[in-house]
């Protein structure tokens, strides 16, 4: 088994979905975590709060710096991920597939290195 991280990546400069589009996401979102847990696939998830939310802290010439706001000055940014475990790459694809449908942004799909073994 190998482990991937399915990320959502939100576009700031998409027009915002509906009250009743964003409750249908929430369900459909939730209805696909259910389906996560139930296959065994499941390791963790999250969803996030917006950009400007975040506090970015970094060494700077010996000091340590913090800013308000995201890292990258970009127009797409971090909405939420799942950590999975599954058996190959074609197998994430698979749930990224269902992933990208249910919350309505798009999911890169990533494997973690492995751990070396002592």
């Amino acid at each position: 088994m190998s482990q991937y991280m399915l990320s959502v990546h939100m576009d700031d400069n998409v027009e915002a979905l509906s009250a009743d589009e964003m409750e249908r996401a929430f369900k459909d979102v939730d209805a696909l975590n259910q389906k996560l847990q139930g296959s065994g696939a499941w390791v963790f998830a999250g969803g996030l709060h917006e950009p400007s939310t975040a506090t970015v802290v970094k060494e700077v010439g010996g000091e340590i710096v913090m800013t308000d706001g995201p890292y990258a000055e970009a127009k797409e940014q971090l909405g939420g991920f799942w950590v999975i475990d599954v058996a190959d790459l074609d197998a994430a694809l698979d749930w990224a597939r269902q992933a990208t449908v249910a919350c309505k942004g798009a999911v890169e799909v990533r494997p973690f290195q492995d751990v070396p073994e002592d």
